[in-house]
């Protein structure tokens, strides 16, 4: 149970601190920037993308023809010269200012990722110190393993992606320190 109430209580911790990373500190829109003709590139893209919703990389490659030399030489050719998109596409659109699924689905994202954080700052023997250092680890071991590659392969920029270190690892070292004070309160009830 001293678990499960630390994980919630992380999962808060970390919530209200991203309202305020993204809100306040506007670390979530670092590296993002207005498009010059957001008309002409919109109405292009149901013509270029056409109605599949998903990950498209521009210039692209057909993974199927990774194997033709004359392929491979004319998409390099191409990449060289072209510019680069990373684009997230939903040819029926989405309301972004209606939060209210995404508000939910990210207030249950931090508090799984609480919970499991806290299952791991359960471990016997260890003090507050060493719990919120552990926090400090996962957060970075997470950026590691996330966006650095996002940033290494798919080109996210560097100010997002330093920005996305910032409010992770604020943020658990915020919800870590909550949740050690939790379960170093609880162990001390249980000893008593």
């Amino acid at each position: 149970m001293r678990i499960l109430v630390a994980g919630l209580i992380g999962g808060v911790v970390m919530f209200l601190w991203g309202v305020a990373a993204h809100m306040a500190l506007g670390l979530g829109d670092a590296g993002i920037r207005l498009p010059a003709n957001e008309n002409a590139v919109l109405s292009s893209l149901h013509e270029g993308l056409g109605s599949q919703p998903g990950i498209y990389i521009l210039p692209s490659l057909d993974p199927k023809k990774m194997g033709d030399e004359a392929v491979l030489k004319a998409y390099s050719e191409k990449a060289a010269t072209s510019p680069y998109a990373f684009v997230v596409y939903l040819p029926q659109g989405e309301d972004m200012m209606q939060m209210g699924p995404q508000i939910g689905r990210q207030w249950a994202s931090d508090t799984l990722a609480a919970l499991a954080l806290a299952f791991m700052l359960g471990l016997a023997g260890l003090g507050f110190r060493r719990r919120v250092a552990l926090a400090a680890v996962a957060a970075v071991f997470t950026w590691l393993c996330t966006m650095v590659p996002y940033w290494n392969w798919y080109r996210f920029p560097l100010d997002f992606t330093l920005a996305a270190l910032v409010e992770q690892l604020v943020g658990w070292l915020l919800a870590g320190a909550a949740m050690a004070w939790w379960l170093g309160r609880s162990e001390r009830k249980l000893a008593s």
